[in-house]
């Protein structure tokens, strides 16, 4: 050994002195290979996923093992082979034993060929050591029984005499699979790839891994998992935080509620009266602060290339997709292609939807409040400073959970009659006028759903749990709205604006007018002409927004996630969409995500406690109405 290789393996003798030092004392390690590559362990597990390559050769296969919360990737054999036979070492010395998690991808698509009379099934590779048999048939299981929206898996596994010839690197000591996939994802004949396709077997093969991972450490006993899913990734990485930073920053460009709402509203119902209810009223609105195709070219230009972790990468997409959605919207204010991109974020109206909100609406038809919500006598009516009071005093209570609610609240001339919530403030509009019995449930859907997910999410390390993840609002307004019942302040009146929201936006998107809407709230559904106008103002404001659906939507859905056992923890985390419930649940389980620093006040009483029973049993929004 010359000189120069005395010092280049003095100084690999350091680097491994540190990384088995951090292994041994439990901490994390992400640290480059002195010879290329890098490991990375957020946390001592008894296990390590690796892929040796040159850089770029096998990308999918590199994105797979990078997804692992205990990795190691290296262009070469030559050194790696000495680190990761260090590293395996000490992690059975902490846990007993250890096994290596080999991915990689074969060298060519065998099965694809261009006269083949259908889509060809995919080849995946896979060889074990005697003593992970039973794991290498948990990574078969799963990915026989996955879903695949592409060319079906078909499993095969390697002979030991064939290993070395199917199965290219060398064996190596311990407990051990090697699996080797076709590249799929690749166009034929090119160097291009299928990126929905790279996606989905990173997420196939990614999770087939883990459910063989969490197979042998049950099999040894060396870990209590509540699922697979609790060997992912306990930390973010910074690539992590640069990207929520950055889609942070994209979302706070725009106050999306504000940016449609009319400034101009009491002035635009007198204008509606003088015209005899018939003439569309002018709407006036906020100038806008951006070019949407100015923020959209900073929001394409976020990198999601080196996350690492194949859930977060999908949720980022999601809100990159919703975020690039609502500032089409808003850049098309007051155009017709306004309700058609407001129908793309928040769908149609659905036929059952219609047919419950039709049979609420039938069902009170004998009801008729004078306003929207604003009854009772004189002495009954609260204003925007009785609002603002007992709003302060919900704060208070927020507070003492946690000083970190800190809210700040705002009387506004510019906005219609009623509350708004704005990141951390809370909006009321100097016109407010309501009963008073309906103060305090609708500070529980403003104050204690729409601001308390805002601070939980904070509170969660990314920002993204507070600006919400794509698609949340809906879940979000249906959990309000049952705030409201929660707190003991659902009244008929209330139930009625919620029906009479869906079967407006129902007629708006099918291209009734402003005063064809009205009329309909008026004469069919018997709403007093204040509450019409409200109503409708909110369905034509910009142009035509959908949104007021996703109420009831909400709502059902919400009921129906209770009547299936389900539980409202995890939507107390952050603004959360139904559809990532279990998403927030593993996340959870990984120990990335923290009980709520803030619980709902409205759960303290015992009526409230028992009313949330009471939905657990079935229930429809009309067994809501409390008197």
């Amino acid at each position: 050994m010359n000189k120069a290789q005395q010092v280049e393996q003095h100084d690999l003798d350091e680097w491994l002195a540190d990384v088995l030092d951090c292994i041994h004392n439990g901490k994390a390690v992400r640290r480059d290979l002195p010879s290329g590559g890098r490991l990375h362990i957020d946390r001592p597990l008894p296990f390590l996923c690796i892929h040796i390559a040159s850089d770029d050769a096998e990308p999918v296969a590199r994105d797979i093992a990078q997804a692992n919360a205990s990795y190691l990737t290296a262009p070469l054999w030559d050194q790696t082979r000495a680190i990761i036979e260090a590293v395996t070492i000490a992690l059975k010395e902490r846990f007993g034993v250890c096994i290596v998690f080999d991915i990689g991808e074969l060298s060519q698509d065998r099965f694809l060929t261009d006269d083949a009379p259908f889509l060809a099934p995919f080849e995946i590779s896979i060889w074990s050591s005697p003593d992970a048999t039973e794991a290498a048939d948990a990574f078969s299981a799963a990915v026989r029984q996955s879903e695949a929206r592409f060319r079906t898996p078909r499993v095969e596994k390697v002979e030991a005499a064939t290993e070395d010839e199917i199965l290219h690197g060398p064996r190596l000591a311990g407990s051990t699979i090697k699996v080797r996939f076709a590249p799929v994802y690749r166009q034929p004949n090119s160097d291009d790839v299928y990126p929905e396709v790279r996606e989905q077997v990173v997420a196939l093969l990614f999770d087939a891994g883990l459910q063989a991972l969490a197979s042998f450490i049950e099999a040894h006993q060396v870990l209590k998992l509540t699922n697979h899913r609790a060997l992912g990734r306990k930390a973010f990485i910074d690539a992590v935080s640069r990207v929520d930073r950055s889609i942070d920053e994209i979302a706070s460009t725009f106050d999306f509620l504000l940016v449609v709402t009319p400034i101009n509203a009491e002035a635009a119902f007198e204008e509606f009266k003088t015209s005899g209810f018939k003439k569309q009223p002018k709407f006036l609105y906020r100038p806008l602060s951006f070019q949407a195709e100015t923020v959209k070219r900073k929001l394409f230009s976020i990198s999601f290339d080196h996350l690492e972790d194949p859930v977060l990468y999908q949720l980022y997409r999601e809100k990159q997709q919703e975020l690039d959605l609502q500032l089409s919207l808003l850049g098309s204010r007051q155009t017709p292609k306004f309700v058609e991109f407001g129908r793309a974020l928040y769908g149609p109206v659905e036929r059952p939807l219609l047919r419950e909100a039709n049979a609420i609406l039938a069902t009170l038809a004998g009801h008729e409040p004078p306003s929207d919500d604003a009854t009772g006598r004189d002495d009954e009516i609260a204003d925007c400073f009785y609002v603002e009071a007992r709003a302060r005093a919900m704060i208070a209570a927020y507070r003492r959970q946690s000083k970190g609610f800190d809210v700040s609240i705002e009387l506004r001339d510019d906005l219609p009659s009623g509350l708004l919530v704005s990141g951390r403030r809370l909006l009321i509009s100097r016109s407010t006028s309501m009963g008073r019995r309906r103060v305090e449930p609708l500070l529980a859907h403003e104050v204690g759903v729409h601001l308390l997910t805002y601070f939980n999410g904070s509170a969660q390390g990314l920002r993204l749990f507070r600006s919400g993840l794509s698609g949340y609002e809906g879940m979000q307004e249906g959990l309000a709205v049952f705030a409201e019942y929660l707190a003991g302040g659902m009244t008929v009146e209330r139930l009625r604006l919620l029906a009479g929201r869906v079967v407006g936006c129902a007629a708006m998107l099918d291209g009734a007018s402003f005063s064809d809407t009205y009329r309909m709230l008026v004469h069919e559904h018997n709403f007093s002409d204040t509450a019409a106008f409200n109503l409708a103002l909110r369905l034509y404001r910009g142009g035509g927004l959908a949104k007021d659906a996703i109420y009831l939507r909400g709502l059902l859905a919400l009921l129906a996630h209770l009547e299936r056992g389900g539980a409202l923890g995890p939507f107390w985390m952050g603004k959360i969409a139904a559809s990532h419930f279990g998403v927030m649940q593993e996340l959870a389980d990984r120990g990335l995500l923290g009980l709520p620093a803030i619980n709902p006040i409205f759960l303290d009483s015992n009526n409230g406690r028992a009313r949330l029973q009471r939905a657990t049993t079935g229930m429809r929004p009309l067994d809501m109405i409390q008197q």
